[in-house]
């Protein structure tokens, strides 16, 4: 999967393919530990990590000797195409009524004592729903975390989608990146931003881009607003793409104009601790240890407070997924996760700084996936 940041296209090149065919057994292997016989499959992400299945609407049943992809007559097609594609063998099922016969009668014909509900997932009323009309007759477990801990490594399939991802991100970010001294305001300039995503071939953003100028640059989680990017502004800018349905993350703060003697040792510190950050990531390290080492350069700069949030998170087919990288979490690295590495440091009165990479945990440590030189001016 070439990284580079020319051409248009990026994220139409050929990918390997992801072993989706083998994800079911390895969910059944799990069944086990959490003291299931079967598990309806609710959260459509999962879905599609199960089965290749994109549609808005369908529930997965998977029992010791059965798959069941239940949908509406919207998806019938899709869904055929989209398993048989993935080579997932399922019973696919089409309602736009009663959905639920189907599920109670492949539950009836396996009998099993036990069923798991995505407890993350499913609401109150809905469980309660599902225990009343559906199941009333098995005994509805509780599950956290069955598929997502599979979800946690990502197969050379997957990393090749997020390098994809951030391919785009990268070449949109330097198409767009010489508009920052045109006096744009954030808005405009986050709309450039995101059309060039989707003209390389992006199926979208990530998530809602961020573009902090001057004083907003100091909200980490700032809304483009009408303010124009004005000379002297540190400009925050948090985006990323998506390919295949994989997410990339990035953030990269970039200086407009000359910088102030504390703006210009912002930088400095931001961009150090986040490299020590990414030098943290090894196979077997805690994810605290990582979002220790941001912090400690950060504290020693005396602006521990001014760190607002924490390190990481993990990425996929979710921008926000496990593992997290915090100062509380009790994460340990492994080949092929995929985490943030994003330290900042946020004065209301110099602005905001924030750098982050998307990196993959190798045998010798890790690899960055975002390649966005770090350099700060225009």
């Amino acid at each position: 999967m070439s990284s580079s940041n020319s051409g248009v296209g990026l994220a139409t090149m050929e990918l390997p393919a992801m072993d989706v065919s083998g994800r079911v057994a390895r969910l059944r292997d799990r069944f086990v530990g959490a003291d299931v016989d079967g598990l309806l499959v609710t959260k459509l992400v999962n879905v599609r990590y199960l089965t290749g299945f994109t549609g808005s609407a369908g529930l997965l049943l998977v029992l010791a000797d059965d798959v069941v992809l239940v949908t509406d007559g919207r998806y019938r097609d899709q869904s055929a195409e989209q398993l048989a594609a993935a080579g997932v063998s399922a019973r696919i099922e089409v309602s736009n009524t009663d959905q639920r016969q189907f599920l109670v009668a492949a539950v009836r014909a396996c009998a099993p004592d036990t069923l798991g509900l995505e407890a993350d997932d499913v609401t109150w009323g809905r469980q309660r729903d599902f225990a009343t009309a559906w199941f009333p007759d098995l005994d509805l477990v509780p599950t956290s975390g069955l598929v997502e801990g599979l979800r946690l490594v990502k197969d050379a399939g997957e990393v090749a989608r997020i390098e994809a991802a951030a391919a785009v991100a990268d070449a949109a970010l330097a198409r767009v990146r010489p508009r920052l001294t045109d006096g744009l305001t954030e808005r405009e300039f986050g709309l450039e931003l995101d059309t060039e995503i989707r003209r390389l071939g992006a199926t979208g953003n990530s998530f809602e881009t961020i573009v902090g100028s001057g004083p907003n640059g100091a909200k980490p989680h700032h809304r483009p607003s009408e303010r124009r990017i004005a000379q002297g502004d540190l400009v925050v800018i948090d985006f990323g793409a998506v390919v295949d349905g994989y997410c990339s993350d990035m953030t990269r703060t970039v200086m407009v104009g000359e910088p102030s003697s504390t703006q210009q040792r912002m930088l400095d510190v931001v961009t150090a601790a986040q490299q020590a950050g990414v030098d943290a990531v090894q196979v077997g390290a805690p994810t605290s240890a990582v979002d220790l080492a941001c912090r400690q350069v950060i504290e020693e700069a005396g602006w521990g407070e001014a760190f607002l949030h924490a390190t990481g998170h993990g990425v996929g087919l979710e921008i926000h997924e496990a593992p997290r990288v915090a100062a509380t979490a009790d994460a340990t690295l492994a080949p092929g996760l995929v985490v943030t590495v994003e330290p900042g440091v946020y004065l209301p009165d110099h602005g905001g700084v924030r750098v982050e990479d998307t990196v993959v945990v190798t045998a010798s440590g890790c690899r960055t996936l975002t390649l966005t030189p770090k350099t700060t001016a225009v």
